[in-house]
């Protein structure tokens, strides 16, 4: 028996930051084409159940457009005698079960904060499947407190949507050690975005997001295919089919001459990149591949060009920079600079004059804490950055406390380019 489980979706939201090029695809390029070819593949391997592990759907706002998509999904798998199955998270505790009231298809397990057992039998084998949805959009105590399992015939597998390990959560907070004591074969869980390394020998983890929903969930995104036989879980792959990627790269400029030069070692790093997202092992009954892959440059290495190559480079980011295997397309998400500049920054700390003296306190940040110097700069630095953060403009972002070390690097490392520059003009 072949099952399907299935992390994040958010259906309703769509990617942040595409190119103009490509924002006619957001639709296609989103949770969306993520949760069109998440279907595609259940059917053409003819899995027994689809699995949703909760945040099905972005919010409320999104009832009419997750329905859409929802119930297009659902029908075409219920036709081929496929059960979908899920349990609701935090952003859908309303809508999915709304959305199951109208799909009679989907079947929602927990409801109202309820554990709730489904069995699906084929042939010699057997799967209970435990769910729990969330009654509320905070849930502050464990789902598993006092929640003893009477397990089934067979293998019996979790669907839970939580937090793990994370102390005082909102978010259904659950510890490693009640998941494991809970006496069941395994957990399939939501909510955090990054998937756990799952295996037929450690099922227990995080899913993952069906799709990268920007930078911050970068590399390989997609539904696990897990294979039960003989009474045993004999298989678990990870699908890699998200047709949007997030990527991140270093350019080094080390030996540059002009910055003309930085436009082939950025297409050198892509090139690469490309060579080894094609090469990456995946299922054989896997055809679908990234369709487009935003990328993080961060320019690194010595070189006295860094404004320069952030200009020139910085003009590109509207297009696609690179076209690779099977018609996969590169574009530049963000461009930052993590450069120094190629005079030696101990040396030039040694001299009385401005260059010098920024020179001395960027070489403050790369002290261990505890050193004065650097836990004085760093201090002002973060208490500046939340008085910024606080601010009405940028209120609305909620991005969380900025690392004030990463940002006195890269604000440092930028004066000081401009600052030699103008040396050098006047010399």
């Amino acid at each position: 028996m072949k099952i399907l489980a299935v992390g994040d979706i958010h259906l309703g939201r769509t990617p942040s930051r595409l190119p103009e090029v490509l924002a006619h695809r957001s639709r296609d390029l989103g949770p969306a084409g993520a949760w069109e070819r998440t279907v595609n593949i259940a059917i053409d391997t003819g899995v027994r159940a689809v699995l949703l592990a909760g945040d099905v759907v972005e919010g409320e706002n999104d009832f009419f457009e997750a329905y859409r998509e929802l119930e297009q999904g659902v029908k075409r798998l219920t036709r081929e005698g496929i059960h979908v199955i899920g349990v609701a998270g935090n952003h859908d505790v309303k809508v999915l079960p709304r959305l199951a009231e109208h799909i009679s298809e989907f079947q929602l397990l927990g409801k109202g904060g309820q554990w709730e057992p489904r069995r699906i039998d084929d042939n010699a084998d057997s799967i209970t499947f435990w769910g729990w949805s969330f009654p509320r959009k905070e849930v502050r105590e464990s789902p598993l407190t006092d929640q003893s399992f009477k397990a089934e015939a067979g293998i019996n597998l979790g669907l839970l949507h939580c937090d793990r390990d994370a102390g005082d959560s909102p978010y259904a907070p659950v510890t490693s050690r009640e998941l494991q004591r809970a006496g069941i074969d395994g957990w399939l869980l939501g909510h955090i975005h990054k998937p756990d390394a799952l295996s037929a020998a450690s099922l227990n983890g995080y899913l993952g997001s069906l799709t990268g929903l920007d930078r911050s969930e970068a590399g390989p995104h997609g539904p696990w295919l897990i294979d039960v036989s003989q009474g045993r879980i004999n298989e678990v792959v990870h699908l890699p089919l998200a047709p949007l990627r997030w990527e991140a790269v270093d350019v080094n400029l080390d030996g540059i001459r002009e910055p003309v030069e930085a436009g082939g070692r950025v297409l050198s790093a892509l090139q690469e990149l490309d060579r080894q997202i094609t090469e990456a092992p995946v299922a054989p009954d896997l055809t679908a591949t990234p369709d487009a892959i935003g990328v993080h440059i961060t320019l690194c290495g010595r070189t006295r060009f860094t404004m320069a190559v952030l200009n020139e480079v910085s003009k590109r980011q509207e297009d696609i920079v690179y076209t690779g295997s099977n018609a996969r397309q590169y574009f530049i998400e963000c461009l930052s600079a993590d450069t120094r500049p190629e005079i030696d920054l101990e040396e030039l700390a040694r001299q009385p004059t401005p260059p010098g003296l920024l020179a001395k306190r960027l070489l403050w940040l790369d002290e261990p804490e505890g050193d004065p110097d650097r836990d004085e700069l760093v201090t002002k630095a973060r208490l500046r950055l939340r008085e910024q953060g606080q601010m009405p403009v940028w209120v609305e972002l909620d991005a969380g406390d900025p690392d004030p070390v990463e940002w006195l690097r890269k604000a440092g490392l930028r004066a000081l380019d401009q600052l030699l520059a103008q040396e050098s003009d006047t010399a």
